[in-house]
């Protein structure tokens, strides 16, 4: 059975991954800032609590975990979501590295992928103005520092334009039946890009059960 760290576990796509993780009896350990906020009870659980602005600690809570997931983030209603990122996502990549894990899965935005050639979903001017802060912050980690990243092998997993309740057609359910692909949108007959967060929850663990991506991004949609 193998043993996971979840980092961010309590938030709306880690606690997807959080279920599905227990679905297929992972060992998980919960790394949030808020342990209230997990309510499930498994023999499989742990929940412990950790601030990943505190790298030393984190890096410590780290120490003899190959797989680590994270689902880190600051909050969409946070005002500080920009500099939050870009502060706290290098502590948990170098945290990550100095305790010695094998493979880093990241949940990624989307802001970054391509909706037409040479032109980034962030670059498109469809997305809200609420939004921009978190968008462009990931968008600027993965671009700027995992991209030059080549001491631990990492994934960033990007959703399609819209995951879940995030989008206009609701939340969305378990279908197992979606398509995945690198740097561009993936878009439906319809010309709507979604996924549902059961179904980005469930490859996501695939992808950590068999290996596909090694140093690079890919992406979902139906």
């Amino acid at each position: 059975m193998k043993k996971v760290a979840l980092i961010g576990a309590s938030g709306y796509v880690g606690s997807a991954i959080l279920n599905e993780l227990l679905s297929r009896e992972y060992q998980v350990e919960a790394m949030v800032k808020h342990p209230e906020k997990i309510k499930t009870d498994n023999p499989n659980l742990i929940v412990k609590k950790i601030d990943v602005s505190d790298k030393k600690s984190l890096e410590e809570a780290l120490k003899g975990f190959e797989y680590v997931i994270s689902a880190y983030n600051p909050g969409w209603a946070n005002t500080r979501i920009y500099e939050d990122t870009l502060a706290n996502y290098p502590k948990i990549l170098d945290a990550a590295k100095k305790a010695g894990v094998k493979r880093l899965l990241i949940v990624g935005g989307a802001g970054t992928l391509f909706v037409k050639p040479g032109v980034r979903l962030i670059d498109a001017g469809i997305l809200p103005d609420a939004w921009m802060p978190g968008v462009k912050s990931l968008g600027e980690f993965y671009l700027n520092t995992l991209l030059n990243e080549s001491d631990i092998d990492w994934v960033f997993f990007s959703p399609a334009g819209n995951l879940g309740d995030m989008g206009a057609k609701g939340p969305g359910k378990r279908t197992g039946i979606y398509r995945l692909g690198k740097d561009d949108m993936i878009f439906d007959k319809e010309g709507n890009s979604f996924i549902s967060v059961e179904d980005y929850a469930k490859a996501m663990v695939d992808e950590l059960a068999e290996p596909a991506h090694h140093k690079e991004r890919f992406t979902i949609g139906y």
